[in-house]
């Protein structure tokens, strides 16, 4: 029965009579509790299924390692593409920029040459003899 603070239910106290010595008796030897071992085949079992797990774990390590490299150089060769795609872009606006016919006459006449009117070329020899090419 369990006491709960409840006097009435508090079991009464058995005084202790004091016992008579005990003797001593011969001690024996206690006994000697061992453990069992694990057969050595569970153990190379074991052994080699950590070395499996360890094995995989490695390998699976080194894949993420290589995608992280191979994600790093996809990112350098976009980097470098856009840059390039910008340099090309400039580039290709120079080249409007400098091929405006307008932009093109000026410059000529600004060093001195003149458009000739009927589009051919002439020659002049050393004999005073003067040739004319035309265009088609």
């Amino acid at each position: 029965m369990q006491y709960y603070g409840n006097l009435a239910l508090r079991p009464e106290r058995v005084q202790e009579q004091p016992q008579a010595p005990v003797r001593k008796q011969a001690q024996q030897p206690s006994k000697v509790v061992r453990r069992r071992t694990l057969p050595l085949a569970e153990k190379l079992l074991y052994l080699f299924t950590i070395a499996v797990v360890v094995l995989v774990a490695g390998f699976i390590i080194f894949r993420y390692a290589q995608i992280y490299q191979l994600n790093g150089q996809i990112q350098d060769t976009t980097k470098q593409y856009n840059q390039t795609t910008d340099q090309m872009n400039e580039l290709q606006r120079e080249v409007e920029r400098l091929s405006d016919m307008k932009r093109i006459k000026d410059m000529a006449e600004g060093y001195g040459m003149v458009q000739v009117e009927n589009r051919g070329i002439t020659i002049t020899s050393q004999g005073g003899r003067d040739a004319v090419a035309l265009k088609p």
